[in-house]
């Protein structure tokens, strides 16, 4: 089933005078192609491109390396054009019954090999008759020297950087991006709970993290983000799991998400093992009730940079006078943060069709980390919430 937003990107190609665009980052190339190009996602450096025509978006073109041919196989990729570079061996048995996706990965081993992923990129561009087309190239994916050999091969076309243009488009998402989207913050929210249902005073951290993604995989996802600290760990931004214990009255910070179906998660809960600290308690009501408030105030055409102040006021009042934020949330989809980012110098409106993570967190060195963030959509009238939890302080 198709992900992209095919007139969403068609606007932004429109608005930014583009005949084509060129994916070469592995969000966009899935996004625009349904390739999860898996060497992309796990190193820096492979190249894998999509070519969307403006002229006919389903005349589109996929550049892979031959050593990923079976990920580009995969049914799910629904452009049909693919065309490989670079050696890599795979035998098959003679007369060997093949499924459809290992049958077609030995057809596209049977077309030719490009030889390196800039000539079957300017190949299936100038199959197309855009060798002398304005052609936008996100220029983030492209190694340096590969966008200067594209521009040696089609010196007749006018490249111009358009990662803008996929920003934009991957801002709306379609009806399948939403519902991968809530099953994989609604698996977050699980595995919360599963994390939560095994802490007691003495459990670690990475106790709370087995647990945790432990069931993001028995629920179907894979994970990604794992932030667990507690007590005063909890206040590092970025804690990771360690074998710290859980004592009686620490705040334990969960900020975490995995993937499903390459769609990300991105959640915030605390809970406590015992009594919390009573400043600990008035502290966390109130950044609940300053993402809650942002919550309510979004809708379609909504300032995001009113939301963000109401936001920042409203914990300030309910307890945090000394409160700070450069961003309460952003956008989230096959990346962890697509757009809008909910900051104070964003001018953006909201949109139906947006799923955004609010958070409000607070980190205090020597005290705690306190952090509540929801996922939800942007509906015509308000918002879809894809939460199961509420964010209120667990108490174990």
């Amino acid at each position: 089933m198709m992900l992209m937003n095919t007139d969403r990107l068609l606007s932004g190609m429109k608005r930014a005078g583009l005949d084509a665009v060129v994916a070469s980052t592995p969000e966009n190339v899935t996004y625009t192609s349904g390739f999860w190009a898996m060497s992309q996602w796990i190193r820096r450096g492979p190249q894998a491109y999509v070519l969307t025509p403006a002229a006919d978006p389903s005349d589109a073109a996929v550049v892979t390396s031959t050593g990923q041919i079976d990920l580009a196989a995969d049914a799910e990729v629904w452009v049909k054009d693919i065309r490989r570079f670079g050696k890599f061996t795979v035998d098959a048995t003679p007369g060997a019954v093949l499924d459809a996706q290992i049958a077609r990965t030995k057809q596209l081993l049977d077309e030719k090999d490009y030889g390196d992923p800039v000539a079957a990129l300017a190949g299936a561009i100038k199959d197309r008759g855009l060798q002398a087309a304005t052609i936008g190239v996100d220029e983030i994916g492209i190694l340096p020297e590969y966008w200067d050999k594209l521009a040696e091969l089609l010196p007749n076309a006018k490249l111009v950087r358009a990662s803008s243009v996929f920003r934009y488009a991957r801002a709306i998402k379609t009806p399948e991006e939403i519902s991968r989207l809530r099953r994989s913050a609604q698996i977050a929210d699980l595995s919360i709970t599963a994390a939560l249902d095994i802490a007691r005073e003495g459990a670690t951290e990475m106790d709370l993290a087995r647990a945790f993604h432990c069931k993001t995989i028995e629920e179907g996802g894979l994970p990604v983000l794992g932030c667990f600290g507690v007590g005063s760990r909890g206040a590092m931004i970025n804690v990771q799991a360690s074998e710290a214990k859980i004592k009686k009255g620490e705040i334990i910070r969960f900020d975490v998400g995995g993937r499903y179906r390459h769609y990300r998660a991105d959640i915030a809960r605390n809970g406590v093992v015992g009594e919390p600290d009573p400043r600990a308690v008035r502290y966390h009501n109130a950044i609940c009730v300053g993402m809650y408030r942002a919550i309510d105030m979004i809708k379609p055409g909504v300032r995001v940079s009113d939301v963000f102040d109401a936001a920042v006021e409203t914990v300030r009042r309910e307890g945090i006078p000394h409160y700070q934020r450069s961003h309460i949330g952003h956008g989230i989809g096959l990346d962890g943060y697509d757009a809008p980012n909910i900051a104070p110098s964003n001018s953006e409106v909201f949109e139906e069709g947006m799923v955004i993570c609010v958070e409000t967190p607070y980190y205090e060195m020597g005290f705690a980390g306190l952090q509540v963030e929801d996922t939800l959509a942007v509906t015509k009238d308000g918002v879809d919430s894809f939460m199961i939890s509420h964010a209120k302080l667990r108490l174990i």
